[in-house]
């Protein structure tokens, strides 16, 4: 909780930045705003452990219950139930007045403004909390690793995020937690075969995933597993 609240209060002090101009200037002042962060975290060394992060942290039990234990299965039941509240939270948002306004923005920002949506103060709003999501997803990486590095702050984490949102859909409610899971496997199942390349391999799932697009792509891969599956069936 301590996490949103700050997350939330930085998202909502840079987001009169980060959303003014066209996406270009956004995805550069977003990358500005990264490398302030990680300038003043290595600087205050005292607070965050600078290039060497904290480790050693010791984390108490979980409401003061279930230990961290070495597998790791109190971090994953953890994690999952706090990823089912939020998901809850999201999806209740989305269905909600505010939520529906943010529909409008996104399909057509013109026409939200001149139907009287306040478009600027609903993105800083959307913005804010999506902050505060993102400082519970690192609050959470910090509690169950019980380690925290300035790695946090490099392009690379924006980089997987944006992934996952292609992979699973921007602007959709599941793409997020879809998109993940099937991020994860790819990189899991393509560094097993090709352990020094699966990046390349990983970025030409990408190019052709945009290329072609998502629906095709899928129906692609329905049609030759269903018609296996019908011929099992049938052969049965």
């Amino acid at each position: 909780m301590a996490a949103a609240l700050v997350g939330a209060v930085l998202g909502f002090a840079t987001g009169f930045l980060v959303l003014r101009g066209s996406d270009l200037t956004r995805l550069m002042v977003t990358l500005g705003v990264s490398l302030l962060l990680f300038e003043i975290a290595n600087q205050a060394a005292g607070l965050t452990g600078g290039a060497d992060g904290l480790n050693g942290m010791a984390v108490g039990p979980i409401l003061g219950w279930f230990e961290f234990d070495l597998y790791g299965q109190t971090a994953y039941a953890y994690s999952l139930a706090v990823l089912f509240a939020l998901f809850l939270f999201a999806r209740r948002l989305v269905h909600s007045p505010f939520g529906l306004s943010l529909k409008a923005i996104r399909d057509n920002r013109l026409r939200a403004a001149a139907i009287g949506v306040p478009v600027a103060r609903r993105l800083i709003a959307i913005y804010t909390l999506s902050a505060a999501y993102a400082a519970i997803a690192g609050a959470l990486l910090a509690q169950t690793t019980q380690f925290v590095s300035l790695d946090v702050f490099d392009f690379h984490r924006s980089a997987d995020v944006l992934l996952v949102l292609v992979i699973g859909g921007a602007g959709y409610l599941y793409g997020g937690p879809v998109g993940a899971v099937l991020f994860r496997f790819l990189q899991d199942w393509i560094s097993g075969l090709t352990p020094q390349y699966w990046s390349f391999w990983l970025g030409a799932f990408l190019v052709l995933l945009v290329l072609v697009g998502r629906d095709r792509l899928v129906q692609g891969v329905r049609r030759p597993v269903a018609a296996l599956l019908s011929r099992f069936g049938g052969g049965r």
